[in-house]
This record gives C-alpha cells, sequence and structure tokens, in this order.
C-alpha cells in the first residue's frame, strides 16, 4: 500500500473513534483497508513521518486537516434523476400537500443533503421547471447542503460528464447544459445561481439548527453508514428542520421506520416518504 505500515489496533481503534465522533459514520476492522488507505493518502500529502505524528496534525486541526480528512471519507456515488420516483411524488402530491394550507407568497423550501457533487439539487430544480405547472406561482429555495467541501465546491461550479447525465434526455441537455467539450457540460447560470450550498454535518445540530426549516427535505443513501445511535441524532436533527407537515424522502434501502418513531409513514402512489406530524388528525396515505 505505501512505505508505512499498517496501523496497529489501538491506533486504528483510536482513529476511527475520531471520525465517528466527527462524523457519525462508523468503521470496523471489515473495512480497515480503506480507512488506512486514506489514513495513507493524508500522511503523504502533509508530509507525516509517523502515524502518530500524523494523528497529532489531525487532531489539533493543523491547517485544516480535518476537514481535508473528511472530506477524503465522503462516497459521491450520484447521478441526475437518481430515484425519480421520488420526484414524480414531489410534484404530484408532495407539494399539493404543503400549498393547500398556505399564502402564495410564502416560500417554499427544499433540502438536499447531503447533496455530493449538486446532481440532486439540480435535479430537483429541472424537475419542477419541467413537471410542475404551478412553479412559477411560487417562491422556491432550494439548499444543497454536504460535509464534503471539495463535492461543494464542484457542485457550485456545475460541470457534468457523461455518466452523471445519462438520465437525461438531449431535450433537457440541451435546454439547460452549455457544452464545454465532448465529455463535459455545464449547468446554465440561472440554476447554479438558483440553487444554495453549504457545509453542513447532520449529526452536529449547531450546524443542522442554522438551516432554518424546510418543507421537504431529500435525505437519500446516507443513513446507510451510520450506527443506530448516530442514525437515531441525524433522525432528530432533520425532524427539528421540518415544518409541521413536512415530509422527508430516504434512499430505497432506508426505513425511518426503523430509525425513529418521530415520523408518520405517508404512502403515495410513486414513493413511501416520512412526514412530521403536523399536530392534526393525518392517516396513513
Amino acid at each position: 500500500m505505501s512505505e508505512f505500515p499498517a496501523l496497529a489496533q489501538e491506533e486504528f481503534r483510536r482513529l476511527c473513534e475520531f471520525l465517528y465522533r466527527r462524523t457519525g459514520m462508523i468503521f470496523t476492522e471489515a473495512k480497515r483497508y480503506y480507512v488506512e488507505r486514506r489514513v495513507v493518502e493524508r500522511m503523504l500529502a502533509t508530509g507525516s513521518d509517523s502515524f502518530p505524528d500524523y494523528f497529532a496534525r489531525l487532531r489539533a486541526d493543523a491547517q485544516g486537516e480535518i476537514e481535508l480528512f473528511v472530506n477524503t471519507f465522503t462516497v459521491n456515488e450520484t447521478y441526475f434523476y437518481r430515484e425519480d420516483h421520488q420526484l414524480k411524488c414531489l410534484t404530484s402530491d408532495l407539494l399539493g400537500s404543503r400549498i393547500r394550507t398556505r399564502r402564495s407568497d410564502a416560500a417554499l423550501r427544499i433540502w438536499s443533503v447531503p447533496c455530493s457533487t449538486g446532481e440532486e439539487p439540480y435535479s430537483i430544480a429541472l424537475w419542477l421547471l419541467e413537471n410542475w405547472a404551478l412553479v412559477d406561482d411560487y417562491e422556491i429555495e432550494i439548499v444543497g447542503s454536504d460535509i464534503d467541501t471539495r463535492v461543494l465546491g464542484l457542485a457550485r461550479e456545475g460541470i457534468f460528464g457523461k455518466r452523471s447525465l445519462m438520465r437525461l434526455s438531449p431535450y433537457l441537455i440541451e435546454k439547460y447544459f452549455v457544452s464545454i467539450d465532448a465529455e463535459r457540460w455545464q449547468i446554465i447560470a440561472d440554476l447554479r445561481e438558483s440553487i444554495r450550498f453549504s457545509q453542513v454535518n447532520i449529526v452536529e445540530p449547531r450546524q443542522t439548527r442554522p438551516h432554518g426549516r424546510f418543507d421537504i427535505i431529500f435525505c437519500r443513501n446516507v443513513l446507510i453508514y451510520f450506527d443506530d445511535a448516530s442514525r437515531r441524532i441525524a433522525a432528530e436533527n432533520l425532524y427539528e428542520n421540518l415544518l409541521p407537515g413536512g415530509f422527508i424522502c430516504l434512499g430505497h434501502s432506508e426505513s425511518m421506520s426503523r430509525i425513529s418513531p418521530l415520523f408518520d409513514v405517508s404512502r403515495f402512489e410513486d414513493a413511501i416518504v416520512y412526514q412530521r406530524p403536523d399536530g392534526g388528525a393525518h392517516a396513513d396515505r
């Protein structure tokens, strides 16, 4: 793997505990090779002579090392219109539910967290423009957040390759993207400027609370990397970031019912989502 020796068992344990406290992500011996590769990457980048030397730098957060270290552990598998049945549910049911009892001048807020390199929040914007007849009648705020500052920079830049765009029609690519070369396209400036991107750790309430409350949260395919305790903390934080009656969409392999009793299950034709109770009676849909 490198000139550095493998981590001793106690070193590996201390490092995983540090990562868990910072991110909520849990790594066991089964992931040792994955973890050690990333440690070696950062040791080489920082010129550290040994793991104790690097770990001291990490704990001291020398030159922002914690942020750089955490960035190496994030998984950024994404593309446009991923799990688009939830996007269909967004325009066929969720937004209708949210606007039923509110003024038309009240902003609709949608949060994509984690947003990775931006495909999800941009997908939400594209889907609304193309599929929601009332899109021009409401102020819509879309926020994309992630713990990884590197991918947030890429999201703001909005440049994507063929794989990211593989589920978009030529019509949508022509309408909403500008070709850079044969392999890359940049989403148009109007859309880049319409989405706000921010850093957030969803197990840290001091970071989630300032984002305010949302009508709908997309939090897909991240809770599977947490242990039960971190999932509950994340669920409680997301609950506090939802308006009463608001909805949260998880990944297809995730179930809020197994994580927290705070949410009601809402069953729609296109998707099963989870709802913060609004204080009134509302049955399973």
